[in-house]
């Protein structure tokens, strides 16, 4: 790389957000230019001698750049130079740990206390030293850890570590919004005097040292997160780094591949990083090892061994497995549940009415979703088919029951179903949640759907509910509520806002899944709210899952097992088979992919 300024025959630099590479020639060159931008990703015309390239294309591609024609007119501009090098630097390290695993020089694990600095006062168990003495050792890292087992105190070590030897002086979180509470509470635990945090939607705050951002506001604020970043020497994190494992190709992943390249450190934290299939540990690595990630695990797995790709990738992460934590044992216990008569009839006219239609809707991923989503609305209660006058109004139950009229239209007995039959796994919780508030133990009631978990939390207004949705306005009250207040006995929420981040354990052990979708990771993640780190070892953690029988619940239980079972080889560890933190959904109503699909026809083909 040359700093000549004459003769420049392609000059490279930032754009002014530092979120792209222009790249500029001379007339005598255009052609040569536009045959150069097609061979990235990203390639696109600024001008008639100009284009601009994303980040992490140029670095995955940059032996494109050694094919221009004059190589000595060839000028980087130098943040941009340093930025190119430091990579080069880092894929070298990279390609040395996985030819050479263990040769690289790494810190004792009962020397880690003695690099953390006299700030950092939090305890640390032995597979946290292991694991972060293991991270100190790789400029970027992996820490594929299962839920519960201190990942991000874990993080926060490793930048306490980094800025102790002056290599960062800020830390950028991006994490779900539902781990903020996590990463202020750590933050503020595990240092005498605690960074200076700031959320990005909050005010500005220039001497913010902790900058928290969740993954919905990434894109739209580039061009901050990028300056903030460059303002001094930071360390990013990606928290639930699964979010991004789309890569280049979602928009959270195209994101964090446009800053991670400007951090000094770059550091992702996931349970599970490849939910559906290598492409997404190809993608997690990619970020963390811009490049050479992504080749070294598209190279691992093209043999299709995932057991040997395991082994060959692990120099990369480090991993805490679930035996490891030393909790007692959790084994989810699967209800089958019998549907009522009419229950049942519209159960089986809404299959039929899908079978009809099914291969045409097969084609159309989205549409197929949403009509999965019925099917499971009529596993739990097909009142829920029925739009409310709003999208949070509870089906309101006649106690008891009226008899079901003879004649009639069964889509009028569907409309007025709740006067005729109560939803039988709203049943099965009642009984549930009043058992155990006699025995004084609180319970967490898990439903997919919002109109049932309003419907479910006026059910059981007797144990004064605490309830958590994506449109609760008072969340933290009512999680403090159901931390602190003994009358509440009961909270009703659902894996998509309340999965991630959150610790119930403390005062929570028993869960009822009033049903659960394709989204493995999100039934894993909220498994973990009340079974993770810190658990007494007599402490008796009790899960029963509802499934009404001969339903689409009975597929559901199997392509969940299947996907644990896919990570339990690419991790080569079986304890992944119980608990995990799998996921980005893709972007199907209910999570599900073509295999989903597939299975779910498979039963409607059966009716």
């Amino acid at each position: 790389m040359t700093d000549a300024v004459s003769d420049v025959t392609l000059h490279l630099e930032f754009d002014t957000s530092h979120t792209k590479v222009v790249l500029r020639t001379v007339q005598k060159y255009r052609s040569e230019l536009v045959q150069l931008a097609a061979r990235f990703r990203t390639g696109g015309q600024l001008g008639p001698v100009a284009v601009m390239i994303e980040i992490d294309d140029l670095l995955s591609r940059l032996d494109a750049i050694g094919s221009w024609p004059d190589p000595q007119g060839v000028v980087w501009a130098p943040e941009l130079r340093d930025l190119v090098v430091s990579s080069i630097q880092d894929a070298e390290t990279a390609r040395k740990e996985l030819e050479a695993p263990g040769t690289q020089e790494r810190l004792a694990e009962s020397d880690v206390p003695s690099v953390l600095g006299d700030n950092w006062t939090a305890s640390l168990t032995e597979f946290q030293k292991r694991d972060i003495a293991k991270l100190l050792s790789l400029r970027h890292g992996a820490n594929f850890s299962v839920p519960g087992a201190g990942k991000t105190r874990v993080g926060l070590a490793v930048y306490a570590a980094m800025k102790e030897r002056g290599e960062v002086r800020r830390l950028m979180v991006v994490s779900p919004k539902s781990a903020y509470e996590s990463w202020l509470y750590e933050s503020g635990a595990c240092f005498s005097h605690r960074p200076r945090p700031m959320l990005l939607e909050s005010a500005r705050d220039q001497w913010a040292e902790l900058l928290i951002v969740n993954y919905e506001r990434l894109d739209r604020s580039l061009p901050f997160l990028a300056a903030w970043l460059k303002e001094a020497p930071s360390m990013i994190i990606l928290d639930e780094a699964h979010r991004m494992k789309l890569g280049a190709r979602g928009t959270y992943g195209a994101a964090c591949m446009t800053l991670g390249p400007l951090a000094k450190r770059r550091l992702i934290l996931t349970g599970t990083p490849a939910p559906n299939g290598a492409k997404d540990l190809e993608n997690l690595l990619g970020f963390v090892w811009p490049g050479y990630g992504q080749r070294s695990v598209s190279q691992a797995i093209a043999g299709g061994d995932l057991a040997y790709a395991s082994s060959a990738l692990r120099p990369l992460f480090t991993r805490t497995t679930k035996q490891e934590l030393d909790l007692p044992p959790l084994e989810p216990v699967v209800v089958p549940v019998r549907m009522p008569p009419l229950h049942e009839e519209i159960y089986r006219a809404l299959v039929g009415d899908l079978s009809a239609r099914a291969e045409a809707a097969a084609d159309d991923f989205a549409a197929f979703g949403k009509s999965a989503l019925r099917l499971l609305m009529a596993a739990t209660n097909p009142a829920l088919l029925l739009e409310g006058s709003s999208r949070y109004e509870p089906v309101e139950y006649q106690l008891p029951p009226l008899d079901i009229p003879q004649g009639g239209s069964l889509y009028e007995l569907l409309k007025d179903l709740p006067s005729y039959e109560l939803s039988p796994k709203y049943w099965e919780t009642a009984k549930i949640v009043a058992a155990n508030a006699a025995l004084g133990r609180k319970t967490l009631v898990w439903t997919t759907f919002v109109r049932s978990l309003t419907s479910l939390a006026k059910l059981l207004e007797n144990f004064g509910p605490a309830v958590v949705h994506g449109g609760t306005a008072d969340r933290e009250e009512q999680l403090r509520r159901f931390r602190e207040d003994p009358h509440c006995m009961v909270l009703v929420s659902n894996p998509a806002t309340l999965g991630e981040g959150i610790s119930l354990h403390q005062v929570c052990h028993d869960a009822v899944y009033v049903d659960r979708d394709f989204m493995a990771g999100r039934y894993l993640q909220s498994l973990d709210r009340i079974h993770r780190l810190g658990l007494s070892p007599d402490t008796e953690t009790r899960v029963t899952v509802l499934a009404a029988e001969e339903t689409v619940d009975e597929v559901v239980a199997d392509r969940l097992q299947q996907k644990l079972d896919f990570m339990a080889r690419v991790l080569d560890d079986p304890s992944v088979q119980q608990l995990a933190d799998l996921q980005e959904a893709p972007p199907i109503a209910g999570g599900m992919d073509p295999l989903d699909i597939q299975a779910t026809l498979k039963h409607i083909g059966k009716r």
